[in-house]
């Protein structure tokens, strides 16, 4: 459920609350800034950062209501030398909450001159739509008649009053933090309804909607084309799995590369994870509805590229798979041939998210030629061991496609960490009866995933490393929440949505 929001430029229209933003320490002046604004609240606010209660620490939002005057928020941005802009977008997501209990319909944003030369207006603007729509959610379409109204309810329409020079990013923003709020609605949606058929009906409706080209390939298919590591993966789930692919084909003009070879972007999609045979333990198994979270990213920044109309070509392919324990269910010590003809001997059937990729990696990489591919997946619990919940895992061999995705990440909040894959971690993999294994134990566990992958990589054939730009990213740690922390709700982040989006809108 979503409470309407909507962008305007600044003018003289009353706002019922205006937004300041102001960096903490000792000084108890008023910023010069702020000076001929807070006249207009009758001092206000000079009279309230001199008493010893208010705070500016970073995160904090503070309510000030001037005799007589507008309501004044105010966003407390820390210390300056340490500032990051994960602040502000907490603070964002607060103040966003304080507007709707406070039934604040019309809020006014001066945040500029608080923040001095930190921020051109444009990525201000751009930082201010996403946070305020990706502040702006919460899945209750699965709510009873016992669940009351919840956080989300009121539809309470909100007006966000901008300067001129920030209106069309913030209009930009709000694009790309809808996309990601529907890759986080897909993505919390259970398993019971969101099932590999129910993506692929999803996705063909959005298609049509923003005008992606959209094609399946379904079990039957798969099966003759030779990608065993789908079909064996799915064989056991409620419905057949299936390869999604989404095709954004820019209208040819000078100002597009629509001729060009497209990026290609791949996210696993597990709808659930049981383990299969090599099952999971019983605790927080019921979260293993996330282990979709990289085909949702992949969706929700395919929507968001055709919105913006993006002047790249792109491919999104979603290898979607239900991973369950049953007679038809692939098991410990099979051996898969995947696409590329390599064989997988199978030694934990709880490896199946790298079986799926292995397919759509290598049917794309050889069908669209792309420029450079990128994968999205909740692969290995042992990247969540090595870098917590604070960034997803980045293997990439290419210089300058790992730093537009670290530059992108960067830019959105959505940061990345760089880990190593050698040949060494290849040659773990080596298989006894088959040509590689899908597990080689628990030493470099992250590096493993992304070795097997190396695999299903280019033209140049499986016993080497591809000269294809190509990064593999392990989101697990990233995907989902278990505990709400502003300006994200418990639950679902939509990591990767706006790092794409980022990434593409930047491509030269």
């Amino acid at each position: 459920m979503y409470r309407s929001l909507k962008a305007t430029a600044s003018v003289s229209t009353h706002p019922q609350a205006v937004a300041i933003a102001m960096y903490g320490g000792a000084s108890q002046s008023l910023p010069k800034a702020y000076r001929l604004l807070d006249r207009q609240w009758g001092g206000a606010l000079a009279a309230a950062i001199k008493r010893p209660e208010f705070t500016r620490d970073a995160g904090s939002v503070t309510c000030l209501y001037p005799e007589g005057g507008t309501r004044l928020f105010v966003l407390g941005l820390g210390d300056k030398k340490s500032f990051r802009e994960d602040t502000l977008r907490a603070c964002l997501g607060s103040l966003l909450q304080n507007c709707f209990t406070s039934k604040v319909t019309k809020l006014h944003l001066e945040l500029s001159p608080g923040l001095g030369h930190s921020f051109k207006p444009e990525p201000l603007g751009r930082l201010v739509g996403e946070m305020l729509i990706v502040s702006n959610f919460s899945f209750e379409s699965c709510k009873g008649t016992a669940g009351g109204s919840g956080s989300g309810g009121g539809g309470l329409n909100l007006s966000i009053e901008v300067e001129q020079a920030q209106l069309a990013q913030v209009r930009r923003g709000l694009t790309v933090g809808r996309s990601a709020n529907y890759a986080r609605t897909l993505a919390a949606t259970p398993p019971n309804i969101a099932n590999p058929a129910y993506l692929v009906k999803q996705c063909k409706a959005m298609a049509r909607k923003v005008g992606l080209k959209c094609s399946i390939i379904d079990a039957k298919k798969a099966q003759a084309m030779g990608m065993g590591g789908l079909v064996a993966v799915g064989a056991g789930g409620s419905t057949p799995p299936a390869l999604i692919c989404l095709e954004h084909i820019p209208p040819a003009s000078k100002k597009t590369d629509s001729n060009k070879a497209p990026v290609l972007l791949v996210g696993k999609a597990i709808t659930f994870d049981t383990g299969g045979y090599s099952i999971k333990p019983s605790a927080n198994m019921d979260a293993m509805k996330y282990d979709k979270c990289g085909g949702m990213a992949v969706i929700g920044a395919m929507e968001a590229v055709a919105a913006l109309k993006l002047p790249i070509p792109v491919v999104g392919l979603i290898p979607t798979a239900e991973n369950m324990v049953d007679t038809k269910a692939y098991r410990p010590g099979d051996i898969l041939t995947c696409y590329n003809g390599v064989t997988v001997e199978v030694t934990n059937t709880d490896a199946e998210g790298r079986l799926v990729l292995a397919d759509a990696l290598a049917y794309g990489t050889k069908k669209y030629k792309p420029r450079a591919a990128i994968d999205l997946a909740t692969l290995t619990g042992g990247v969540v061991v090595a870098l917590g919940s604070f960034c997803a895992g980045c293997f990439c061999s290419d210089s300058t496609l790992r730093s537009r995705l670290f530059d992108a990440g960067d830019a959105v909040g959505e940061r990345l960490w760089h880990l190593p894959l050698w040949d060494e971690h290849r040659q773990m993999l080596k298989g006894t009866h088959g040509d590689i294994v899908n597990s080689g134990g628990r030493g470099a566990h992250p590096i493993q995933g992304a070795a097997f992958l190396s695999y299903f990589i280019g033209d140049e054939g499986p016993t080497q490393l591809s000269s294809l730009p190509w990064a593999h990213l392990d989101i697990a740690g990233v995907s989902d929440l278990k505990e709400a922390k502003s300006p994200w709700c418990k639950g679902p982040t939509g990591f990767g949505v706006r790092l794409l989006v980022k990434m593409l809108e930047g491509w030269k």
